[in-house]
């Protein structure tokens, strides 16, 4: 049986219509398929891949690492230099109450872990998420899911867990003294790159103030640089109370973090011991992996580029298809008429050699979230693909 086939007949499928590209390397911000057809990775496998593939100081910190050992018992009374020295690097670059950080496997065990952070510290149950948000898919995390169609099917949930609009002042009134935290996306991406109000923002920090709750920035897409910042909630001048990281901070491999105060999460530690524990989480090899991407980003000064790449896709990007186009750095949304449109887009996208997505909340929009390396060229070419589709597929309708 050829991949192809093996994929159909022993992977358990979450689509009826998988896209079925077979995938045999990858450089830079290209993939190549078995016959040696390139394809531009324009999504980052959904903001993981943030210096493309196979980046040589990554892949150097991998076989580095991997030559010395691959698992040691990540929590429990080992010192392991790849986490102690990722920690380091990530705590310099944030506030005093940001200073401990507990790795997990990925974005939706770093929500699960955050959960039962917030219910240790405070005492409380319930919770406050946003409709339209995306926390992960487990139990928890899919609780917390503010889209029914993706959760009806897995009812009962957990109980306790409000849902307000996004960016709605008047909604903030339903936190109170028995919610132990709201759990906030500073850009909202899976309603297609949501960015919310600065005063909002600064409002929703000192609600959960006033209410002794504490307040979780889910950072899974928007950390480690994407936005033009090394995480969203710089942007604010405000700080949570907790930060989750995943996707781009495993530069490719598994890794999530949750990182708040020590005070906070030394609660795990007693009443129970092992108050939490995961076998993976902060794999050695994934936090060599993770370090060197951020020594990279840091090295390369690639932060102050991004804002500059932003607003060339925003210049290039015009047609009058495009009903908008919502951008937070190298994360960004086209919003067409119709998910049917979109879709077509996407699919004429793929046949030029463009790899592009919708948006789980936003059928209607077409996904960008390049390689933060990504140059002046690149975008064009990308932007010209884009385009080059929309009027091909327009022609047709």
């Amino acid at each position: 049986m050829t991949n192809r086939q093996l994929f159909q007949h022993l992977l358990a499928p979450t689509s009826p219509s998988a896209l079925m590209l077979e995938i045999d390397r990858g450089e830079g911000i290209y993939l190549y398929d078995p016959n040696g057809n390139k394809y531009i990775d324009a999504i980052s496998g959904i903001a993981v891949s943030a210096l493309g593939h196979c980046h040589p100081n990554i892949v150097e910190a991998i076989n580095k690492q991997s030559k010395k050992f691959m698992h040691a018992m990540v929590y429990g009374e080992f010192v392991l230099s790849p986490q102690t020295q990722l920690a380091k690097f990530i705590c310099s670059l944030l506030p005093s109450n940001l200073q401990s950080v507990y790795f997990t496997n990925s974005g939706a065990e770093a929500t699960e872990t955050a959960m039962k952070l917030a219910k240790r510290v405070t005492g409380k149950s319930n919770f406050i998420a946003f409709k339209n948000a995306y926390h992960g898919s487990t139990q928890g995390a899919l609780s917390l899911m503010g889209n029914e169609y993706f959760k009806s099917a897995f009812r009962p949930l957990l109980p306790g867990v409000k849902h307000i609009e996004y960016n709605n002042l008047k909604d903030l009134s339903l936190i109170d003294d028995n919610t132990a935290a709201v759990f906030f996306e500073p850009i909202q991406a899976e309603t297609g790159v949501v960015i919310p109000d600065i005063n909002y923002v600064i409002a929703l920090r000192q609600k959960c103030n006033e209410t002794n709750t504490l307040l979780v920035f889910d950072e899974i897409q928007t950390g480690c640089g994407r936005t033009g910042f090394w995480f969203a909630f710089e942007k604010y001048g405000i700080v949570p109370d907790i930060l989750l990281l995943a996707k781009g901070l495993g530069a490719g491999l598994p890794l999530g973090a949750v990182i708040s105060s020590k005070e906070n999460l030394w609660t795990f530690t007693e009443n129970p011991v092992l108050g939490h524990i995961t076998t993976f989480g902060g794999n050695p090899v994934c936090c060599a992996a993770s370090l060197a991407m951020f020594e990279t980003i840091d090295q390369e000064s690639l932060i102050s580029t991004i804002l500059k790449k932003e607003a060339l896709f925003s210049k290039l990007l015009k047609h009058p298809k495009i009903n908008a186009f919502n951008h937070a750095g190298l994360l960004m949304a086209i919003h067409f008429e119709t998910a049917e449109f979109n879709q077509k887009v996407i699919q004429r996208c793929i046949e030029k050699g463009l790899i592009t997505d919708w948006f789980l909340f936003a059928p209607n929009a077409l996904r960008i979230a390049p390689p933060l390396i990504i140059n002046d060229k690149e975008i064009i070419l990308i932007c010209d693909i884009i385009l080059e589709s929309i009027n091909e597929i327009d022609s047709f309708v």
